[in-house]
């Protein structure tokens, strides 16, 4: 298999496909990594042509699944397919090119969103950096996911592409776009309806809407590792929360509620199961949330952590005691049960906004020395803060679930 990857020249090419002809045996493939050209041209001077075809991969190439496939006039219609097999052996996503046609398929999608980006630039609508957030923050994230056709058969509702057509369809006549819309014939709504309908499969719209909305929340949380992009706008609101908490923080001769109620939030999008429910990890994730904002509470914040000293959380237990649903509001108590210098103990109550507890998180942290990876004693304004709640939440009853472990009680 041979994959020619020179400059995007139709002589150039041709005189290379003719060499290559020439010197690799018959039965042998010869790809070309054109993103335009027409194969049939670039065969033209081939002894062989039936085994000459386009490999379209997308840059980076180390990165990127999609390669497209298509054939000249000449080429033989097994070559694809063989072709097909080797690029999957690669790891790649293969996509047959119906018809020979200039720019294939993605580039001719992507050529025109960019001669519309041209046009806004020149014309003085947008700045290039205004396009760019256009596309990243909004629909960026939903093509990654589901590409223009089913973003929009999801766009109608229940009923799908066929309504989409209908209540937007006379927007393709407004001046939205330099490019000349196609007429909306009735033969191209009943295409884009069944193509839709077949993406869709089985799955309602509900369905899809959910797998949408989970692998968005995947990517832009990944993205938020790199503080890029949308993961950006997640960091910063994560960000402000956080100064709002550290505004709650304890000063001496301060009264200390008991118990503390220091987070708040709400069952997110992303945080069911398919049953709607909330899942485990997510109980963990807001119950994190509101150990972090203990943190705070008690002095353990940025500036402590660049001091060299850190907590770590050395054991966790939870009980469940009714579902959490989507769009519940997350009320969260924290009791501290005890402390001493190097460690402290915190139990938390997680109740919906009508007050049922859903469920409890006990955990067990423990003060460290960053550089020396062991154990070490808080700072001393640490350890008067926690002794202040220690003394004000010793009236609080003991929680029942606290202490608790797993066990399955056997009869004899």
């Amino acid at each position: 298999f041979v994959q020619e990857s020179a400059p995007e020249r139709e002589d150039l090419k041709r005189r290379l496909h003719a060499a290559m002809d020439a010197a690799v045996a018959p039965d042998e493939l010869i790809a070309s990594s054109s993103s335009g050209l027409l194969p049939s041209r670039i065969q033209l001077d081939c002894a062989h042509p039936g085994r000459v075809l386009i490999g379209h991969p997308f840059n980076p190439v180390y990165l990127l699944p999609l390669v497209e496939l298509l054939g000249g006039e000449k080429t033989d219609p097994a070559v694809i397919e063989v072709a097909r097999d080797f690029y999957e052996s690669l790891g790649m996503r293969p996509l047959k090119v119906r018809k020979e046609i200039e720019g294939y398929i993605s580039d001719r999608l992507q050529e025109a969103m960019w001669r519309e980006a041209l046009h806004m630039v020149a014309d003085g609508v947008a700045s290039t950096d205004e396009i760019d957030d256009a596309i990243i923050y909004g629909p960026g994230l939903r093509l990654a996911l589901m590409g223009p056709c089913l973003t929009f058969h999801l766009a109608g509702g229940d009923v799908g592409m066929k309504h989409m057509l209908e209540q937007f369809g006379p927007a393709l006549k407004l001046p939205w776009t330099k490019l000349v819309a196609p007429e909306l014939t009735d033969e191209l709504i009943d295409r884009m309806v069944e193509g839709t309908q077949a993406q869709a499969g089985n799955a309602s719209v509900k369905q899809l809407e959910q797998l949408r909305d989970d692998c968005l929340i995947g990517i832009m949380q990944t993205l938020r590792q790199h503080d890029y992009a949308s993961g950006r706008v997640l960091a910063q609101a994560e960000a402000g929360r956080y100064e709002k908490q550290a505004t709650q923080a304890w000063s001496e001769g301060a009264a200390v509620p008991a118990p503390l109620q220091l987070y708040n939030t709400r069952v997110q999008i992303g945080w069911v199961d398919y049953n709607n429910h909330m899942t485990d990890s997510c109980f963990l994730l807001a119950a994190g949330e509101a150990t972090d904002a203990f943190f705070r509470y008690v002095g353990i914040d940025e500036a402590y952590r660049a001091s060299g000293k850190s907590v770590y959380t050395v054991e966790t237990h939870m009980t469940h005691a009714q579902e959490g649903k989507l769009g519940d509001d997350l009320n969260i108590t924290t009791q501290l049960l005890d402390a001493d210098e190097k460690r402290f103990q915190l139990y938390h109550e997680i109740r919906n906004g009508s007050g049922a507890l859903l469920a409890t998180v006990e955990t067990m942290l423990l003060s460290v020395d960053s550089a020396a990876a062991k154990a070490s004693p808080m700072t001393a304004p640490v350890v008067a803060a926690l002794e202040a709640v220690k003394a004000s939440h010793r009236a609080l009853p003991q929680p029942a679930a606290a202490g608790r472990q797993v066990s399955m009680t056997r009869s004899s």
